[in-house]
């Protein structure tokens, strides 16, 4: 039926019908895009770059260049069921919405997954429309990149210190060494700074950020070494 013949509330749903169609053609495309091709920048990056000047450190790794250190301390740190779940830790989940009713706040309740897809498809926020597109995206990744893809591309756009990004540029700028390099403690001290990388240092750690490395190497070895992601 041509659009001229329909009522207006017809036209209104039409035109949402098709905006969710390209919506659902275009996110679809740019994830298998970025199934293969590395992630040029993230909005994070670019509010960093606009808000504080100065060069961004980006030095984009291929998963296999990185020390399995590395990858294994961010699981740890951050989402320790991350090679099980399917982009969303429901228990997690669970605990945080009780502790919001509570007034209260907890760490770590998005995972990985969750965490990647708002920082390439997205930008920050903490709106209801946000989180659901953060849901969709996740389901994307989850489905056509993998366990692995999704890990690399944590590893290289995780905001790891001032102007600095991902665990390559990191590695070089804090330790002078590359990724693939990175020891235990090392990587374990990266990752004890994710949480807020403009706040504490990788270089210059405060007692909290040492002990925070502290367990954090304790779960790696707890979680049995790196074979505990060898099958992702």
């Amino acid at each position: 039926m041509p659009a001229s013949n329909l009522s207006w509330p017809q036209q209104v749903l039409r035109f949402i019908g098709k905006l969710i169609f390209y919506f659902l053609i275009s996110s679809i495309g740019a994830t298998v895009f970025f199934r293969f091709v590395p992630i040029p920048f993230t909005w994070t990056m670019l509010d960093r770059k606009f808000s504080g000047g100065g060069e961004l450190h980006y030095d984009w790794t291929p998963y296999d260049e990185i020390s399995p250190e590395m990858a294994l301390a961010v699981v740890a740190s951050e989402d320790q069921r991350f090679p099980q779940h399917f982009g969303f830790d429901f228990e997690m989940m669970g605990n945080a919405f009780k502790n919001n009713l509570k007034g209260r706040r907890i760490k770590g309740a998005s995972t990985i997954s969750q965490q990647v897809a708002k920082n390439v498809f997205l930008w920050q926020g903490r709106s209801y429309f946000r989180k659901i597109l953060e849901a969709w995206f996740t389901l994307l990744i989850e489905v056509i990149w993998g366990k692995q893809r999704i890990l690399e591309v944590y590893l290289n756009v995780a905001e790891t210190g001032p102007q600095t990004f991902g665990v390559q540029a990191a590695s070089a700028r804090f330790f002078g060494k590359p990724a693939a390099s990175l020891s235990r403690t090392e990587a374990a001290r990266i990752a004890a700074v994710l949480p807020s990388p403009i706040r504490f240092s990788v270089t210059n750690p405060s007692g909290y950020v040492q002990r925070r490395t502290n367990a954090i190497a304790r779960q790696m070895r707890a979680l049995g070494g790196k074979s505990y992601l060898a099958g992702i």
